[in-house]
């Protein structure tokens, strides 16, 4: 067995790419080796351990009790000696890092666009990458280092990775503003009922959400004549037609021409989390780029958009 005299750090680097990915070409691609060097170095491991680490099976290799048990300690110690080579000071104007973020539509348009601007300003070398939120692969992808950052709900929340409470969103009713049926008297919920709504429906129910469920416990429905896949498309549609719609307050802007009432019911909010993964936790750029994030939904100064009698 070798010790630490000879071990290789870039064998370690390795065993944690083959530890993800399964595969030898697979592990090869992401660190930039080809196939063979790749399998020298898994030689040189099962040298190193004494231990076959990873078996052949029909779509890859299978890490041994052995690999699995050393898994934890490896990717700890790649964590510590990436953070050690980070530079003791971070340089905004002059940083050319690149950061992965995942967010629905609706965090796209809340959280990443205040931020984007406050980043641009500070740091306009930066870039920053947004891709669809998928919450089924956001802890693998955190892991991987596939994603920095993922903005979610709590219900999604990983246990294993570091968060922070960005925000409370509550809910308002939305109409354009020369909606021939709501040009006198308040939003009563004889009116929110007997209107066509539209919905945003990620998946599931297309056309029932928290609202119906909310109008259910008083024994009363609303009629859901269009739902849609994305809240970008909502506040267009709202101004185009004389639907009205329950959304997310944050997502009407001042600049959309849109009334806002408050929920003739109650209906509850949501609550807005950033997370990351302990291998960027002590990365200074990173560091730097959660609290503008952080910044940025705190000082979000939004003027409230027109608001219904």
């Amino acid at each position: 067995m070798a010790d630490i005299r000879t071990l290789d750090l870039n064998l370690l680097k390795a065993f944690d790419a083959l530890m993800d990915e399964r595969s030898v070409t697979r592990a090869a691609a992401r660190l930039a080796l080809t196939q063979p060097a790749v399998s020298g170095m898994l030689t040189r491991l099962r040298e190193a351990f004494n231990d076959p680490l990873f078996v052949r099976s029909a779509r890859g290799v299978v890490p041994t009790a052995r690999a699995e048990s050393l898994a934890p300690a490896v990717r700890q110690v790649l964590v510590e000696v990436a953070a050690m080579l980070q530079p003791l000071s971070f340089d905004p104007a002059t940083a050319t890092l690149t950061l992965s973020v995942a967010a629905t539509d609706y965090a796209l348009r809340a959280v990443v666009l205040p931020w984007l601007g406050a980043l641009q300003a500070q740091a306009p070398l930066v870039r920053v990458a947004v891709r669809p939120i998928d919450e089924g692969r956001i802890a693998a992808q955190l892991e991987r280092g596939e994603v920095d950052l993922a903005l979610t709900t709590p219900q999604a929340a990983l246990p294993d990775s570091h968060a922070r409470h960005l925000f409370e969103e509550r809910y308002v009713v939305v109409a354009r503003r020369d909606h021939p049926a709501l040009a006198d008297g308040p939003m009563t919920l004889d009116t929110f009922c007997a209107l066509d709504h539209a919905l945003v429906s990620y998946g599931g129910a297309p056309f029932e959400g928290i609202t119906d469920r909310s109008l259910a416990e008083l024994g009363r429905q609303r009629r859901v004549a269009v739902s849609v896949g994305s809240f970008l498309m909502l506040p267009e549609l709202i101004r185009r037609t004389d639907l009205i719609a329950v959304a997310p307050a944050r997502l009407i802007t001042p600049e959309s021409g849109l009334l806002t009432w408050a929920p003739p019911l109650a209906i509850p909010g949501f609550t807005k989390l950033a997370v990351w993964h302990e291998r960027n936790h002590r990365d200074a750029g990173q560091r730097w780029a959660r609290e503008v994030l952080f910044e940025a939904c705190r000082d979000q100064a939004r003027t409230e958009p027109l608001t219904g009698s």
